[in-house]
């Protein structure tokens, strides 16, 4: 699969989720409508059996979904309060993942989101085997602390809103 991402693409990911920069992962949306990026997997994000772990496609949904949340309230305070994940094939290393989150519900005070995981052929980005499907429960609009008064702001840097 060619490397289209660019080292701007890479600085988003390390200014807006440091855990998902971490295992590489590389945002390809930042909107309230949609959230989207890719993973090629690593043993960074692996079990010992060299399949994509479980809990970072959990990691994966939550992330996501809470960075849709954030932007859809106006970059005010969420949090994660419910997590439901459906692991429904394996990856593994080597594969290309592609994730995508979108609000189901975006009310004052709880949104809801799908966020669904698949395996990308590298000779057809246009063919996809869906191997996780997640449900995320946000509560958002919440009051931002004085110490954390900027943490959006490298998110408005990068999402359209």
């Amino acid at each position: 699969m060619e490397d289209k991402t660019s080292s701007s693409a890479k600085l988003k990911t390390v200014d807006v989720d440091v855990p998902l920069h971490t295992i590489g992962f590389e945002f390809q949306d930042i909107s309230a409508d949609k959230v989207s990026g890719n993973l090629h997997l690593t043993q960074k994000c692996c079990q010992p059996y060299n399949m994509l772990h479980g809990g970072v496609s959990a990691l994966i949904a939550e992330s996501l979904a809470s960075i849709g949340a954030h932007v859809a309230c106006g970059y005010k305070r969420v949090v994660g309060i419910q997590l439901s994940i459906n692991h429904l094939k394996s990856a593994v290393i080597g594969d290309f993942i592609h994730a995508e989150a979108t609000p189901l519900t975006v009310g004052k005070s709880i949104q809801v989101w799908d966020v669904r995981i698949w395996k990308i052929d590298p000779s057809n980005s246009e063919s996809r085997l869906l191997i996780a499907s997640s449900r995320v429960t946000v509560k958002s609009n919440m009051h931002v602390p004085e110490n954390a008064k900027d943490t959006g702001d490298w998110l408005k840097k990068h999402s359209k809103l």
